[in-house]
Parts: structure tokens; sequence; C-alpha cells
């Protein structure tokens, strides 16, 4: 229950909806839970003074802050059912932490926090939001059905908002519920007293609130499981205890986050509520079976998996009550390209879009949340995302969903993120998980309930696991380069040290030998330092490269030699102590490293123009690493090469990762980028210095190459090639082709080469190795370009 907002109107005009026969506002309750309260809970109570029934089927209740901002919106709970002649209607919103009092059992559940002291509350037929944000602007709405006011709210009816409001007390109607369009002349402040359509108070009957208490132990409360998750991402009833709520033991989760997931066989009419919940059990194995019929008692919690993510919805602390066993499990929800929408998910202006409405027909993610703990299946789905360390796969449920060459699921932009996506898992712990690769399939059902996690969002935990189908997938080899070509290579090697397995360095080496060919040079990103994460100064690279020179010398390719410059410690991000940097390999039986001496971690290298042309004043050197944008940061690596008589000049790259930037599936939507900041000033410094190349030869032969974190429709590529100076290879493949890594069950491209105009006669190949395989010696894929130097003379 937040304060009021800061902002203020100077005209205050006033809101005039026609006075109401029927359905009006009764009563406004912000203070629940707050300091002082004796109820748990914010409410707001509706009244029929009519001589019918009133059907709200399709209305919602809003809530504005008393001062909106420009930011401020309309937060919606929709309501269902009708208020009878005479009666009430009781709509639960957000809950506070103090307060000792539930609300009797309510009709329509919200969370919205609504300030103690000022508000409007609006009556609406329809659940849209509403956008008015003045009394006029709202008096002029046709769909405000009854608009209350209180506090300082600016929006109100006549000639000032109802006053009184506060932590422990409410404004309120007559009993006559007398509206005459006058929330000052209608209302007066006093003790809150909710009563919903049964005529339940605070302490009267059974009531929901406290999660049904009175009866049997073997009688479940009144409280069920689609009363707990709500219309909300967010449940009306967190941090409330619940009392016996029934369902069937769907899954048992025995390992990681110990707990099991209950279903309501017997669910609502409202496709936004689930009706199923996570039971936490704590460090404490649970005891109960798949088929159990339990009662459950606990308290309600939104477990967040992270700082960005969406929560889980769950019980905890709870106590059990088995009643029977072996009972049929309720249907599974099919996912199919019929049933899962292909808009993505909703965005919110204020960022959260946990208050926001479910709309389960609309958007993806709504969808998954509207099922969030009940059983979901699929049947024969192509696997987008191999097999990892921790037991995880992705498929998608959607076989045309932008399909790559291979079988995956490409990512092209961000509007597209692909919402067939799903990740699976298993919770047979006494089956070997599959270890599947990008277009394999599995064959027959899957089926489990659908869960929520930091890594990946929604995914099934498997009961029923589908059967492997291999689809035969290969490591792609390229061609070698003829004889007049120059191949230049990028290659990420993940975190390689002097002192990984042999395995580790042979698996690498044959990427290089076998699957690229052995080019003639190799740009290589995180080599770290001769003892890796030993965090004790050591900072050269010898052994970790004789290692691998000597294994791709093993492997069948040739003798490379090598060029890189140390960081300083710990400087250049990454692994603590490992001090990843770029480097160059170069047969020299093919081409020549023109050393320029001088350059080292802090020392920035330039274009001179020399009477024998241009060069680099220091080769290897590194671009301005002085520079904030590479703060924590890898520096660009540049070198002078000669390939038959052409000076070609190579930039090696590996911008900063995309670490702290919000997850497309968690909830602040849209997600912040934050990292892209940091990329961009990369990107705008490696662009500067091509310039700085091309004004001193406009015919100078450049490859700009490496893990630059970004795809290649972000700003961090268009910063990059600004001014045309450089043209990204990745866009001259055919779209489907269009990745060098998997995540998240998503082919996309981090990895780039990109050259200047000067080089016209190229051919280009990602060579997929790794990013679609279980079994993997990187998570990255290697690129390479071959260039015909003979025929760039001719342009």
């Amino acid at each position: 229950m937040g304060a009021a907002g800061a902002f203020a109107f100077t005209a205050l005009p006033t809101a005039s909806a026609t006075p109401s026969a029927s359905a009006v506002i009764a009563e406004v309750y912000g203070g629940g839970g707050n300091s002082g309260a004796t109820l748990t809970r914010d409410f707001v109570e509706l009244g029929n003074a009519g001589s019918a029934a009133y059907d709200l089927s399709g209305y919602s209740v809003q809530y504005l802050p008393g001062t909106p901002s420009s930011g401020s919106t309309w937060q919606v709970t929709a309501l269902t059912g009708a208020i009878a002649p005479g009666a009430r209607y009781l709509v639960g919103e957000g809950t506070g932490s103090g307060g000792t009092t539930a609300l009797p059992t309510t009709d329509a559940t919200g969370s919205i926090a609504m300030s103690a002291t000022s508000g409007t509350i609006a009556l609406v037929s329809g659940t849209t939001a509403l956008t008015c944000k003045t009394a006029a602007d709202c008096a002029a709405d046709p769909s405000i059905v009854d608009l209350t006011g209180y506090g300082t709210a600016v929006v109100r009816e006549g000639s000032g908002p109802a006053t009184g409001a506060s932590n422990t007390a409410a404004v309120a109607r007559a009993d006559s519920l007398a509206d005459t369009d006058d929330n000052a002349a209608d209302f007066t402040g006093g003790n809150p007293t909710p009563v919903n359509s049964a005529g339940q108070t605070p302490g009267s009957g059974d009531g929901g609130g406290d999660g049904g208490n009175g009866g049997s132990p073997t009688d479940p409360g009144t409280v069920r499981v689609h009363d707990i998750q709500g219309t909300t991402r967010l449940s009306p009833y967190s941090g409330q205890t619940v009392t016996r709520v029934p369902g069937i033991v769907t899954g048992v989760r025995s390992t990681g986050s110990l707990g099991y997931w209950i279903q309501d066989p017997t669910p609502d009419t409202d496709p936004r509520t689930s009706e199923a919940v996570f039971v936490y059990t704590g460090s404490t194995k649970p005891t109960v079976a798949v088929g159990d019929s339990v009662l459950v008692t606990g308290k309600v919690s939104e477990y967040y998996p992270s700082s960005t993510s969406q929560s889980n919805t769950e019980i905890t602390g709870p106590t059990t009550t088995v009643l029977s066993s072996g009972n049929a499990l309720p249907d599974a929800v099919t996912l199919d390209a019929t049933s899962v929408p292909d808009a993505y998910i909703p965005t919110a202006s204020g960022g959260s879009i946990e208050s926001l409405p479910l709309q389960p027909t609309v958007y993806a993610q709504d969808f998954f949340e509207s099922l969030e703990g009940m059983r979901v299946t699929f049947a024969d789905a192509r696997v987008v995302g191999a097999s990892d360390a921790y037991g995880e796969l992705w498929v998608t449920v959607k076989p045309n969903e932008n399909a790559t060459a291979r079988g995956g699921t490409l990512y092209s932009s961000y509007d597209q993120p692909n919402t067939g996506r799903i990740e699976v898992m298993s919770l047979d712990t006494t089956s070997t998980f599959p270890a599947a690769n990008v277009g394999d399939e599995l064959s027959g059902p899957t089926t489990g309930p659908l869960d929520y996690s930091t890594y990946g969002g929604y995914n099934v935990q498997a009961t029923q696991l589908g059967t492997l189908v291999d689809k035969g997938l290969k490591q792609e080899v390229t061609r070698r380069q003829k004889k007049d070509e120059l191949a230049v290579a990028t290659y990420n090697v993940e975190n390689l040290d002097a002192l990984d397995t042999q395995e580790k360095f042979d698996r690498l080496a044959e990427g290089v030998a076998v699957n690229l060919n052995s080019p003639d040079i190799v740009a290589l990103e995180e080599i770290q330092d001769d003892n890796g994460a030993t965090n004790d100064g050591t900072v050269t690279a010898e052994g970790t490269l004789k290692r691998f020179t000597d294994a791709v010398r093993a492997a069948g390719g040739p003798a490379y030699k090598w060029r890189y410059i140390s960081p300083t410690n710990n400087a250049d991000g990454g692994e603590p102590g490992g001090n990843i940097r770029q480097v160059f390999l170069f047969n020299p039986k093919r081409v020549s490293f023109t050393d320029h001496k001088g350059g080292d971690a802090t020392t920035a290298t330039s274009v001179v123009k020399t009477r024998k042309g241009v060069e680099l004043t220091y080769s290897p050197g590194r671009i301005d690493p002085t520079n904030a944008a590479w703060e924590d940061s890898r520096k660009p690596l540049v070198g002078e090469f000669t390939f038959q008589g052409e000076q070609v000049f190579v930039i090696a790259n590996h911008f900063i990762s995309k670490g702290g930037d919000q997850p497309i599936h968690g909830r602040y939507q849209p997600p912040a980028r934050n990292s892209e900041t940091q990329r961009a000033a990369q990107a705008a410094e490696v662009n500067t210095f091509v310039k700085s190349l091309l004004a001193a030869d406009k015919n100078a032969k450049a490859v700009v190459l490496g893990d630059l974190n970004d795809y290649e429709f972000s700003q961090t590529v268009t910063t990059l090639t600004a001014d045309k100076v450089l043209k990204p290879l990745i866009t001259t493949l055919p779209a489907a082709e269009r990745y060098t890594y998997v995540y998240d069950g998503n082919s996309q491209t981090l990895d780039h080469i990109l050259t200047s105009p000067a080089v016209t006669s190229f051919n280009y190949d990602v060579v997929h190795i790794n990013a679609e395989f279980a079994d993997q010696a990187s998570d990255h894929d290697p690129q390479i370009v071959r260039i015909d130097l003979s025929k760039c003379r001719s342009h």
C-alpha cells in the first residue's frame, strides 16, 4: 500500500458519471496490512441498489493513484459473476505485511497495492485499462459505471473526493447506497466493514482470507488453487496462510528445489487462473506420490528465482493430509501451434507486468502463466536447444516457426523471440537424461507440470519424457582455401588455459585443423593465462598457446606462430585470475606478420602514413585501451599481415558480455538491455579506428572479427558499420543460416566477421561444430572468410 504520488494538478475539474440506481462502489479501503491496520488486505466493495441482479461479466474495477504522473496507468482487476439485488460484492486487492484479520471470502481477487490515503477507484464495463487521468476526461468515458476518488484524488466525482481514508479507515456510502455523483457527500470515513456476496464479514462463517480454518481436518477449506493463483502473475493471497487446499499430486521433485505440484481436478471457468501450484517443502524430501489426493495448509509465497525474473507462486511450510492414493490425474493441456499464441509477452509502461490481468489467448507468456504448475503435454517435438550438463533441453511446439537449415529456431529480431520454444527437464531421477542435438526429435508425448526458472523461463518438468530420435546432425567441415585465397577465421575457445585437459585442447585443435581446414590466420577469443583462474598475477599465455598449437599440429594442421598482448592483471573481465585475451595464430608458410614493437596493455596503436605506405605504430597493438569503453573488458587486438605481397589489417574483438541484461521472459517488459551501452561505445571505437585506416588508405583491406556478443540486427552492429566502413558478412548468408550460437532454444548470431569496402571477392562460412550439439568443445561456432586478394586488387 504505497503513499500517494508527488505530482499535483493545478486544475481539478470534477468527473460526473451518471448516478447509478444499480451497481455502485460501496466502500474503498487501501490500508490493508499497513502499520496500525487490523485487516491484512485492501478491498473494494460493490453494492447493487437495484431490484434485479447486476451482471459483472466482462467488468473490472480499476485503480489510479490520487495524483497520477505522466507514467501512471490504471491497474485492472477483472470481475465475474453478478451482484444480487441489495447485496454486496467483495474485491480483494493488495496484501501488506501487517494486520491480523483476513477478509471474508472474496468474490474477485486482484493484487493492486492501493494507497491508504489517496486514490481513485472506477467500476468499468470492460477490462481494458482506462486512459483518462483527469476528472473531465474520465467523466466523458462511457465505460465508467461508477467512480470514487478519495483523499486528495485529482480524479473524483462532484465537489471533492471522499475524505477520512487512512491505514485504519475506509470510505463508504450509507447503507442505502445513495449516489448523488458527489464523492465528498456520498462517502464518509470510518472503520472498514467488508462484506462479500454471501453476507460474510471478517470472522464470520468460513472466510476465505484465513484459508478456511473451520471444519473437519479432512474437509477442504474454502480457498481453491485458482483463488490462490488469481488473474495476474501475483497471488492475491501472497503472505497469507491458506488451509486445507485440495488437489491431486501431479509431480514430485526430489532434487534441487524440493516439493510437489498439486492440481485441482475441478477447475473454475476463468482461463486466466491456473488450477495448480507448487508446494515447496524446503530441505525435506516430499513423501507424497503422484496420484495422491491431498489437503495442503501453508503460507502462500511468491518466489523469485532472480531479481528480474517472474515469480513462482508457491505454498510454503506445508502441512499435508493424504486423503487417498492412485487417483486419476487431471487432463494435460496440449501445447502446440494452435494453443500457444504468436504474440510473446505484454509490455508495461511502469516496467513490471506482474499486476496486468493475464491475456492467455493473446500472449504466449500469459498463456504459460495461466497454466503455471498445471499438467501440460506436447508430442513429436523437434529439439532446438541441445541437452546441457544440467539435464535440460529445448524443443519447439511450433515446427514451422523460423526454422533454421539444420533444425533449430532462428532468432532474427527483437520482436520475433519465437513463442513455440519451451524448455524440458525430467523429474525421473532413475533414468539418464537423453543427449539430444538440435534437429533431433522427442517422439511421442512429453508430459508434466509447467514450471518457471531463472534460466529459460517456463519449462516442462516431465513425468513422461518422449523418446529421443537421433536425426543424425553432423559437424560441418569447410573447404580448404585455394592457393590465392587468404583464409581468416575466428573461434571463441571458451576459457582455454594451460591447465585444461588434453581432451579439451585436442577437440578445439581439431576444430581448427579439420573443421576450419587450417586457416591462414585464426583470431582466438578467451585464451587465458598460463594458470587459468589461479589469481596470482600471472598474465602470460605462452604455455597455453604452446599446448594449443602443438595439438593443432598433431591434428594435421600447420605449425602456427602467435601474437598477442598480455592484459593488465584482472583488468579485462572474464573469469577472475584468468586474464582472457584475443590471440592471432598465423601460418608462416602462407602469411607473414609485420611486427612493430612497443605495443603493450595500455598503449594505443594508430595508423600512420610512411614512404612505404600505411602501417600501424604498434603491431600487435590495442585500440585505445585506456578508453572507458573498454573498462573491465577485452581490448581489441590489431595486427598487420602480408599475404602474397598484399597488406591486410586484422582486428580481433571480444566485446563485453550480455551479463546483467534483463531476460526476454522476465517481469520487466520490454526488458532493459543495459550492457548495450558499453558495447555500442566499443563498436564506436572500432568504427573510428577503421575510419582512420580508410582515411589513410581508402583501399586498405581490413578484417574485423570476433565475439561481439550481439546480434546482426543490434545497435552494436549498426554502430560498428556506421558510414558503411564495414560489411557484416553474416548478412550475406541465407537467413536460415545466420547463427553462431544457441541460447534458450534460439539460434542467434554473436560472433562476426566484417570486412572493409576493398574486400570485394570473398567466400564466407559459419562452420557449425559446437552450438547445436550436446557434446561441445566450446559453446560458440567458428567462422571463416576466404579472400581472393588478386580479384580484390582489380576493383
